[in-house]
């Protein structure tokens, strides 16, 4: 598949793509006889799990590192998923984060009716003795 297909199909731009080959989070593309990209079903594989590490936040520099480990071999296997379970850590803490910012915005909401009053309350309050 070409870079315009894989850009459509994982909703990434086409530098998206070029920059993630060029930093090595992918293997080296093929080129077909035009010298255009051609990816292949590992390659994508691999734009597959970039994209859901970065979604789950993981840094360039981590990618870069999970990526290298990853060429050195299966006894790189426990330093992998170690990178794997800090960056969960992290996740599991940025969700313990928004948990508690809904349950604020979920009160914020659901007393706004009284928060509105109070506010109009005392401004005429203010407004009256002025």
């Amino acid at each position: 598949m070409n870079i315009n297909g894989v850009s459509k199909k994982f909703d990434l731009t086409k530098d998206t793509l070029r920059y993630w080959e060029r930093l090595g989070l992918l293997p080296e593309i093929k080129r077909n006889d035009s010298g255009y990209r051609d990816y292949s079903e590992r390659d994508m594989n691999w734009v597959f799990y970039i994209k859901a590490l970065r979604k789950a936040g993981m840094s360039i520099e981590a990618l870069i590192e999970f990526v290298k480990l990853y060429r050195e071999g299966k006894q790189t296997a426990n330093s992998r998923k170690s990178l794997l379970i800090d960056q969960r850590q992290d996740l599991d803490e940025q969700r313990k984060e928004i948990e508690k910012t809904i349950k604020y915005l979920d009160f914020k909401i659901d007393h706004f009716e009284d928060h509105t009053l109070n506010y109009e309350n005392e401004k005429l309050a203010y407004e009256a003795k002025n």
